[in-house]
């Protein structure tokens, strides 16, 4: 299951957050090559952040794959995505930055296993 999440000083009141999800989860999908239903956008605004040494709009962002990523396919990934939040939420290509995860799918298990057997418990 794909997960991006972004978090960005500015503030969402007012803002189309579902377009915003809605057209991030199509892209993920697409350039990982999962389907929509496995990919999951988490999108937290008015969050205290310094780049650069100034706090004008800005956002980070982590995108945890089991698989689907490379090197092309993240500089597709992170230029779709600012593209976005520099519609969006006026946020420029140049204070953004998204970090790539790619799990490995034992890792993952064993952690879904823990997971469970804590909520066994």
């Amino acid at each position: 299951m794909p997960c991006l999440n972004i978090s960005t000083n500015v503030s969402l009141e007012g803002v189309d957050t579902s377009s915003i999800l809605s057209e991030a989860t199509s892209i993920v999908a697409k350039l990982i090559g999962k389907p929509e239903a496995y990919v999951m956008i988490v999108l937290k605004g008015s969050v205290p952040m310094s780049f650069g040494g100034t706090e004008q709009p800005a956002a980070y962002g982590e995108l945890v794959s089991i698989g689907g990523l490379n090197p092309d396919v993240n500089k597709k990934l992170s230029a779709a995505i600012a593209t976005i939040l520099e519609s969006k939420l006026k946020v420029p290509k140049s204070r953004y930055f998204l970090k790539f995860y790619d799990s490995k799918a034992h890792q993952t298990q064993a952690y879904a296993q823990c997971l469970h057997a804590l909520h066994q418990s």
